[in-house]
Protein backbone atom coordinates (compact mmCIF):
# COMPACT_ATOMS: atom_id res chain seq x y z
CA UNK A 1 0.00 0.00 0.00
CA UNK A 2 2.89 2.31 0.54
CA UNK A 3 3.71 2.28 -3.19
CA UNK A 4 0.28 3.58 -4.08
CA UNK A 5 0.57 6.39 -1.60
CA UNK A 6 3.51 8.09 -3.34
CA UNK A 7 2.91 11.44 -4.92
CA UNK A 8 3.32 11.80 -8.66
CA UNK A 9 6.28 13.98 -9.54
CA UNK A 10 5.46 17.38 -10.97
CA UNK A 11 7.23 18.34 -14.20
CA UNK A 12 9.55 21.30 -14.08
CA UNK A 13 8.16 24.38 -15.77
CA UNK A 14 9.64 25.18 -19.15
CA UNK A 15 9.83 28.42 -21.04
CA UNK A 16 6.71 28.90 -23.11
CA UNK A 17 7.08 30.14 -26.67
CA UNK A 18 4.37 31.87 -28.62
CA UNK A 19 3.72 29.53 -31.62
CA UNK A 20 2.74 32.52 -33.78
CA UNK A 21 6.08 34.27 -33.33
CA UNK A 22 8.29 31.29 -34.21
CA UNK A 23 9.52 31.38 -37.82
CA UNK A 24 12.27 29.57 -39.71
CA UNK A 25 14.03 32.87 -40.31
CA UNK A 26 16.44 33.70 -43.08
CA UNK A 27 18.04 30.23 -43.07
CA UNK A 28 14.68 28.59 -43.79
CA UNK A 29 13.91 31.10 -46.52
CA UNK A 30 17.32 30.56 -48.12
CA UNK A 31 16.90 26.78 -48.09
CA UNK A 32 13.47 27.03 -49.76
CA UNK A 33 14.89 29.34 -52.44
CA UNK A 34 17.76 26.91 -53.10
CA UNK A 35 15.33 23.99 -53.39
CA UNK A 36 13.12 25.93 -55.82
CA UNK A 37 16.12 26.92 -57.96
CA UNK A 38 17.37 23.32 -58.02
CA UNK A 39 13.95 21.99 -59.06
CA UNK A 40 13.62 24.59 -61.83
CA UNK A 41 17.09 23.71 -63.16
CA UNK A 42 16.29 19.99 -63.07
CA UNK A 43 13.03 20.53 -64.98
CA UNK A 44 14.81 22.69 -67.55
CA UNK A 45 17.52 20.05 -68.07
CA UNK A 46 14.93 17.26 -68.32
CA UNK A 47 13.04 19.17 -71.03
CA UNK A 48 16.26 19.67 -73.00
CA UNK A 49 17.07 15.98 -72.80
CA UNK A 50 13.56 14.93 -73.83
CA UNK A 51 13.64 17.32 -76.81
CA UNK A 52 17.05 15.95 -77.84
CA UNK A 53 15.83 12.34 -77.68
CA UNK A 54 12.68 13.22 -79.63
CA UNK A 55 14.72 15.01 -82.33
CA UNK A 56 17.11 12.07 -82.67
CA UNK A 57 14.16 9.68 -83.05
CA UNK A 58 12.63 11.87 -85.78
CA UNK A 59 15.94 11.96 -87.67
CA UNK A 60 16.32 8.19 -87.28
CA UNK A 61 12.82 7.63 -88.69
CA UNK A 62 13.51 9.92 -91.65
CA UNK A 63 16.76 8.10 -92.42
CA UNK A 64 15.03 4.72 -92.16
CA UNK A 65 12.29 5.90 -94.53
CA UNK A 66 14.86 7.17 -97.06
CA UNK A 67 16.80 3.92 -96.83
CA UNK A 68 13.62 1.88 -97.35
CA UNK A 69 12.70 4.02 -100.38
CA UNK A 70 16.17 3.51 -101.88
CA UNK A 71 15.90 -0.24 -101.31
CA UNK A 72 12.52 -0.33 -103.05
CA UNK A 73 13.93 1.65 -105.98
CA UNK A 74 16.87 -0.72 -106.21
CA UNK A 75 14.60 -3.77 -106.22
CA UNK A 76 12.39 -2.18 -108.88
CA UNK A 77 15.39 -1.50 -111.16
CA UNK A 78 16.71 -5.05 -110.82
CA UNK A 79 13.35 -6.67 -111.61
CA UNK A 80 12.92 -4.51 -114.76
CA UNK A 81 16.17 -5.70 -116.37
Amino acid sequence: MILFGENTPMPTPTMTVDPDSVTPGFAGFAMIVLIVVAVVLLIWDMNRRIRRVRYREEVRQELDAEEAALREQGEGDESGR
